[in-house]
């Protein structure tokens, strides 16, 4: 979740995101916008969750295995 993706992507890419630092290459598979601070932290949560990843895995957005980020 961000207000600047291209700064977000540059900070992963980095290493000064906690999160993704030691998880090696990742890509971003899923682009959102929303109306607020919470909503988006739902739609977040959705696309980390067991289903959210299932659906990405189904769609062939995301193979199983690879890291994501958002």
């Amino acid at each position: 979740m961000t207000s600047d993706l291209k700064k977000r992507v540059v900070d992963h890419k980095r290493g000064k995101t906690r999160s993704t630092k030691n998880r090696g290459r990742f890509s971003v598979v899923v682009i959102e916008t929303c109306q607020n601070r919470v909503s988006a932290r739902t739609r977040e949560k959705h696309w980390k969750s067991g289903c959210g990843k299932e659906f990405l895995k189904r769609s062939g957005i995301e193979q199983s295995g690879s890291s994501s980020g958002s």
